[in-house]
């Protein structure tokens, strides 16, 4: 006889439902109040996961089908025994609920293969069965090969072993209070509620079997009505063996289903066997686990993160089934504090705070260091692409993990720099409140700039003049032509050039705009000309590598100081 002992009642500060959505019906076609197990016309449509599993999915012996929408991050493995029968449904059951996905839905989907022993039939009839790695052997239904199908579910793994530690061990793994007691009596295993509390917790440190591991009956007293009930049954492996559960819903067991859920957080070893129709939903944490069901029938949603064998008892009996019904219980608020992944851009020389760079987080998930974007086994993205806001900023809150950002486009005018990935940064439960944060610069590109090159000429004979010199003028005051003196005269650049022996001055590194030429003083020997102020000329980006070349002439004149030329 066993006797898990009620410890200080404990009211939680918060209730949730499962994590990822899991649990309710999601449309579909809803069923007001979901009909006993039997095979009446389709009662509606659930579009939510009934059989989660993180691993791989055997079916084995003769187990006969899996009613809902089933998604295994790994294979699903079909090698049923010999002489049996050789059809396995998935989505729709002849008996069940008889609420199965919508017809053009995905009813199976693997991250994996999909393997069907020769002479066997994988029935998804109006579903579609979508899979990761190649398919083998008889499928009935749309059969779709897509590298990404299991990549939306991958985060369920992780968020359900969480919560059901959690579950069991309490956010902070100091155990979780429980409201009743649970008293094997080899005849049955008895639970006693408070009677008051919305959360009846039940802790369990035993298997749920008679007398030499035989079955035995579950009852439950003493339970509010709409109460919750969640039955933590720890340890490293679990057996429950019975024959309660019944097909009609006439018992206090049966209706109880949609708010019963059986937590095994820790088992790496799980066995539902017995002649009863299993009432609840099933969720077992443990990654490394192995869960095994023979019991004729699971009225629930299943959920593992480990493996799961569908099979059959090895002294006989077929037909093994998992029948879809919802969970629709309050549970301890087990979701992960959350915090703030940060990115800054700056400005590299100034310091400045950069608006318009854009960001893409992703999450660490394939366990390969640093972060992949391509291929099948890349990392996960999170959330849109981010443009950065006028504080330089990007920011995400995300559960604790380990993320990179990525630049995928630099602010206007900058280019894109040498290093896109920025990371790794990892958010823990001890730093969540205050985040994690990653500042990056750019490098402005220098602005273009280009050279005036003049080249003075004798207007009669073309041969250079020496000699000359020029002023070089900016336009900087908006108004046509050189404005040289008054209130707001255009900019000069620099010092004055005089031409050398081939009739030439450079002013070169000027930057973009329209500038205009001054001569002031003329070889000895030419006259001035009428007007000395020559241009607009525009450098540009177009013309900037090359320059904007300038040839400007001088008359001969009265002869002056040297000789006439």
């Amino acid at each position: 006889m066993a006797l898990a002992v009620m410890g200080a009642v404990a009211v939680p500060a918060a209730a949730a439902p499962l994590p990822g959505g899991l649990g309710p019906c999601l449309p579909g076609d809803c069923p007001a109040v979901y009909p006993p197990v039997g095979n009446g016309p389709i009662a509606g449509r659930d579009d939510n996961i009934n059989v989660f599993v993180g691993n791989d999915f055997r079916v084995r012996g003769s187990a006969a089908e899996a009613e809902g929408k089933v998604v295994a991050l790994g294979d699903f493995d079909m090698e049923k025994a010999p002489g049996v029968s050789s059809l396995y449904n998935v989505g729709v059951a002849g008996v069940g609920s008889r609420v199965p996905p919508s017809p053009g839905t995905d009813w199976l989907t693997t991250g994996g293969a999909v393997r069907i022993a020769s002479g066997q039939r994988l029935d998804a009839e109006a579903g579609v069965v979508r899979h990761a790695g190649p398919a083998t052997g008889t499928i009935i239904g749309r059969n779709v090969l897509d590298a990404n199908a299991a990549r939306p579910y991958e985060r369920l793994r992780d968020e359900l072993a969480v919560a059901s530690r959690c579950y069991a061990h309490g956010a902070d793994g100091q155990g979780r209070a429980a409201t009743g007691t649970a008293r094997n009596t080899v005849a049955e295993t008895l639970f006693t509620g408070d009677g008051t509390s919305r959360l009846q917790v039940f802790n369990v440190d035993f298997d749920l079997v008679g007398r030499d591991g035989g079955q035995q009956g579950v009852r439950f007293v003493n339970i509010p009505p709409e109460a919750t009930v969640l039955v933590n049954l720890t340890g490293g492996a679990r057996v429950i063996n019975t024959f309660s559960g019944t097909i009609a819903d006439d018992t206090p067991l049966n209706r109880l289903r949609e708010r019963l859920l059986w937590n095994f957080p820790d088992a790496t070893t799980v066995e539902l066997k017995g002649t009863g129709q299993f009432q609840g939903s099933v969720l077992a944490g443990n990654r490394a686990g192995e869960t095994t069901v023979t019991l004729p029938g699971i009225n629930g949603r299943f959920l593992t993160t480990g493996s799961l064998t569908h099979t059959s008892a090895a002294t006989g009996g077929g037909g093994q089934e998992i029948h879809a019904y919802p969970f629709k219980g309050d549970l301890p608020d087990c979701a992960p504090p959350r915090g703030n992944v940060t990115v800054v851009k700056k400005d590299a020389p100034s310091g400045n705070l950069l608006a318009g760079a854009r960001f893409q987080l992703w999450r660490e998930t394939n366990d390969a260091a640093g972060l992949q974007t391509a291929g099948d086994g890349r990392d996960t993205p999170v959330g849109a692409v981010c443009t950065t806001d006028a504080r330089g900023e990007c920011r995400s809150a995300v559960e604790p993990g380990t993320y990179y950002w990525q630049e995928t486009r630099p602010p206007a005018g900058y280019p894109a720099p040498t290093t896109t990935v920025f990371g790794p940064l990892t958010l823990t439960t001890a730093n969540a409140a205050q985040g994690v944060s990653a500042t990056v610069t750019n490098t402005k590109a220098a602005d273009p700039t280009g050279t005036i090159h003049l080249v003075k000429q004798n207007a009669k004979t073309k041969r250079p003049l020496q000699g000359a010199v020029f002023e070089l003028w900016r336009e900087t005051n908006g108004r046509t032509g050189l404005q040289a003196t008054g209130t707001q005269p255009d900019r000069r650049v620099g010092a004055g050039c005089a031409t050398d022996r081939q009739g030439r001055c450079t002013f070169p590194n000027q930057p973009l705009g329209t500038y205009y030429l001054r001569e002031t003083a003329v070889p000895e020997g030419y006259v001035m000309p009428k007007t000395p102020v020559s241009g607009p000329y525009a450098l540009t980006a177009a013309n900037a590598a090359a320059g904007v070349k300038v040839t400007l002439k001088n008359t001969p004149g009265e002869p002056g100081k040297g000789p006439k030329k």
